[in-house]
Parts: structure tokens; C-alpha cells; sequence
């Protein structure tokens, strides 16, 4: 199967659309038809309903192999590429809130050990990561999440590393009437305005349904995050040293359900020296639970 015809197929799946898909790749939406078909014909069957464009059952089971193979075949071209690549380069992709005391220590002590590194760090939303991980775009990857006590985050391929759990708490302006309570249910707070941030804490992944958004909050700084908050246009659940460390902030213990902020290391088809030494770096020592991040 020809990599390009698969990589047409999933932007097809995934915009839902020939049109969205030309858009997407830069083709026109004849040549998306073609290409397509071309694929149809090579295996023998339907993978797409037309109107309304939809996966069929075989469809389906090609796009999960589709995925698998793209994303192999991105992380050989950037191995390929390391080749011809200066010793001791790190490229670190973190998510906004992965950042913490023993993520940056870890780095300095690298840094230290290795003056000549050339280092460079992308952040980025969890998928983003995930994904830049699974294609070798990145050495390693450090990816957070809020979850229950006992659970890991729930990424598509096993294989991270919990290197530090913190508590998670409401984060409220500082005068907020919700600031003087002891602790929060977020059940009670389905009448609350809510800050949508999908790239540092999306509330769409906290486990209780019901919440609504006041704002939406495309970026990545965390600052800019606090300080919405702060302003009183909406809540965030946040780990509870990144409140404790804003002015005008007061971060809320929550009750129910049980909650801990997590930051895990995701593990890349190819490390090299580098990166295992960061890993190593971030694994000593062990972090101990409800540890301030």
C-alpha cells in the first residue's frame, strides 16, 4: 500500500469530507477521489460510504493499520535523519503543565553534565506530544493529566513512566467565595463557569460531566491561564503548587471525585544518549506521592 494513498485515506476519516480532506493535504478534491478509488481497487473492497462519507467495517480496520504504519514510517525518516545530526541533541516535547521543579532540575543537571547539548524544547498539547513521541519528531516526551490516585493517564499506547503525582484543587480568584471552603465537590460546581484551556487543562477530561464553559483559552501559558482566572472568568482545576505560587490565586482541595495532577515520560521508539540520561534523571529519585511538582 502506498503511504501516500494511506495518508489521503486518513484525512479523509478524519475531516469526514473529500473537500475538507483536499483542503487539509493541499490537493484538489478530484485528486483526493482518485487516490481513493486507487486504494479501493488495490484491496479489493469499500473502505468509504460517499454520502454521507463514512468508514465502512473494512474502512475501519484499515485505519487503525493505516495509523500503526504512518506512524512507523515517520519515526524511520527521523531516525534516518539523526544519522547526519550533531552529537548530543535533545529535542524535549513537554505539555504546559508537565513543567515542574525536577523536570527543570533534571534538565540543569543534563545541561551541566553535557555543556556542549544542543537542546531544544517544543511545547504542546498531550496529543500533540503523544504523537510527535510516537513518530521519533521528538527525544522525549513529558505528558500530564488529572486522574485518579491509582490510575495512569490514559494514553493510546502503554509504556509511560510516573515521575511525579501532585494534588489537583480548584483554582479560584483569591476572593472568591469558594476560596473559604475546605473542600469541593466538582459535582456541585455544574452551575459554575468553567475556563476551556484543551492545551494546558481541559476540563473536558475531568471525570464528572455537567460542567459548562464560561471562556476558551486557546493558548499555552500557564500564566495566562492564572491570570483569566484570577480576573474571575472562569474555574480550572490546576496542580495545587502552580496555584500556590500566583498572586490573586487560591487553589480549593477537591473532595470528590478524587483527583491528583500526574506528569509521566513517554517512552519513544528510538532514545538516544541524551534523552535516556534525562530519563534516568527524572526516574532519581523516585517520586513520592502528592509530592508538590
Amino acid at each position: 500500500m502506498d503511504p501516500h494513498l494511506l495518508r489521503t485515506f486518513i484525512a479523509v476519516a478524519e475531516t469526514g469530507s473529500f473537500s475538507a480532506a483536499a483542503q487539509r493535504l493541499s490537493y484538489t478534491q478530484s485528486a483526493v477521489s482518485q487516490q481513493i478509488a486507487v486504494l479501493e481497487a488495490d484491496l479489493g473492497t469499500v473502505l468509504l460510504t460517499r454520502r454521507p462519507v463514512a468508514l465502512t467495517s473494512a474502512g475501519e480496520r484499515l485505519r487503525r493499520h493505516a495509523t500503526l504504519i504512518l506512524a512507523r514510517l515517520a519515526a524511520a525518516r527521523a531516525d534516518v535523519a539523526r544519522a547526519d545530526s550533531p552529537p548530543g541533541r535533545l529535542i524535549l516535547g513537554l505539555t504546559p503543565l508537565a513543567w515542574s521543579s525536577p523536570v527543570a532540575t533534571a534538565l540543569t543537571r543534563l545541561r551541566a553534565d553535557a555543556a556542549r547539548l544542543d537542546c531544544r524544547v517544543l511545547v504542546a498539547d498531550r496529543d500533540r506530544i503523544v504523537a510527535a513521541a510516537a513518530a521519533g519528531e521528538i527525544d522525549l516526551g513529558l505528558v500530564d493529566g488529572f486522574v485518579a490516585p491509582s490510575d495512569p493517564l490514559p494514553l493510546p499506547e502503554a509504556g509511560a513512566v510516573s515521575v511525579a503525582v501532585s494534588p489537583a484543587v480548584v483554582a479560584v480568584p483569591a476572593g472568591h467565595p469558594l476560596a473559604r471552603r475546605g473542600g469541593l465537590d466538582l459535582g456541585d460546581l455544574a452551575d459554575a463557569y468553567w475556563i476551556d484551556a484543551p492545551a494546558v487543562a481541559p476540563y473536558t477530561r475531568l471525570p464528572v460531566d455537567g460542567l459548562r464553559t464560561g471562556l476558551r483559552y486557546d493558548g499555552a501559558e500557564v500564566t495566562v491561564l492564572t491570570g483569566l482566572i484570577a480576573a474571575g472568568h472562569g474555574l480550572a482545576v490546576l496542580p495545587a503548587a502552580i496555584v500556590a505560587r500566583q498572586p490573586g490565586l487560591a487553589g480549593v482541595p477537591i473532595t470528590a471525585p478524587r483527583l491528583v495532577h500526574r506528569v509521566e515520560v513517554l517512552r519513544t521508539p528510538i532514545s538516544e544518549e541524551p534523552a535516556l540520561r534525562l530519563r534516568e534523571l527524572l526516574a532519581s529519585p523516585p517520586a513520592s506521592p502528592l509530592a508538590g511538582s
